[in-house]
Parts: structure tokens; sequence; C-alpha cells
């Protein structure tokens, strides 16, 4: 989970960093997603990043059941209909564009289901709203399932270099470039 406090018996944060206590995520990924996840103590970028007034973009490396069509992924950039706390909301515009080879990444531990008669596809998405399970209820609008979400980038801060459980430490001033808060 990523967050430090206890939920069930889910492993947290809290059992694989040993960090001070005044350090907390800046949002969150759900429990079936990967990838960037700033840690911080500076309020101010917390604000910033979770306050939706302050708008920032970042980008998600979605593997979906199928292959959408070039249809489906203008769809998802003009923005589709979800649900999100019970009420209709139509999603923000975003980039989708697909990756014509697989991306890079680690095997995923669990491996995602494997069906071979239904093919699998990449996309990214890039957007500056970030509602709970956003990017799986907009593939599933387009009639592709989400099946591995990676959040590849958040502003200039990205994954490259790292390996699942790795972190890279940043000074406040490269921090707050990368984050275009200067």
């Amino acid at each position: 989970m990523s967050q430090f406090s206890p939920e069930g018996d889910k492993a947290t944060l809290a059992d694989f960093l040993s960090i001070p206590n005044d350090v907390y995520p800046v949002g969150r990924l759900d429990f079936d997603s990967e990838g960037l996840l700033l840690l911080t103590n500076d309020r101010r970028v917390n604000h910033r990043l979770l306050h939706p007034s302050f708008a920032h973009e970042r980008t998600y490396w979605v593997q979906v059941e199928g292959d959408p069509s070039e249809e489906a992924l203008q769809q998802l950039e003009s923005g589709v209909t979800i649900s999100v706390n019970g009420k209709l909301h139509e999603s923000g515009s975003c980039r989708a564009n697909r990756f014509t080879q697989e991306p890079n990444v680690h095997p995923r531990n669990p491996p995602v289901r494997y069906r071979a008669s239904i093919p699998t596809s990449w996309i990214a998405l890039t957007m500056q709203e970030g509602k709970n399970r956003q990017v799986r209820k907009m593939t599933a609008a387009i009639g592709h399932p989400t099946l591995r979400l990676i959040r590849y980038r958040i502003e200039a801060i990205t994954l490259d270099g790292l390996a699942p459980g790795d972190f890279r430490e940043l000074d406040a001033r490269t921090f707050y470039q990368q984050l275009h808060l200067s």
C-alpha cells in the first residue's frame, strides 16, 4: 500500500522504508497499481500536487486487454464518462499514445492474468487529472480493461533508472525544478 499506516494484512511503505516520521507520500497508488511515488516532508509540495486547482502532468503506462483502435484512443483524448464517488464525471482531455513495442518494464509480481486468445497492448496516457482509479475506469469505458498500470512520470520526475523498490533522493532545489514549482 502506498501509505505508512497499517491497513489489514497488506504490506505498507513502513515495511520497506525506514525514514523520518514527518515524511509522507504525495498522492496514492491503488493496491493493484505500481510505479512512481513521491515522498516528502514539504507541505507546499503536498498542497500543490494534491489540490485540484494546481494542475500537473503525470504519465501512466497501461497494459490493456485487446488492441485499442485509433478511434478508441481519440475517445480517451477527448474525455470519457466515468463514475466518481457514485456520480458521472467527464474525464478531462489527455494524450493517449500506443507503444509500438512493449515497454521495458520489470516483471510484475504477481503477473497479470494471461489468456492466449486475447491479445494485450500498451498505451501511455498523459493527463493532469487524478480521480480515484480513473485510468482503469477510462480504459474500461472504451472497452479495453486495464491489466497493468504503472505511473511512469509526475512532471519531469520519472521512473528511469529505478527498479521496483528503489528510490532516488532529490535535493529540494532539483525536486522543485522537476515538479515545476520554482
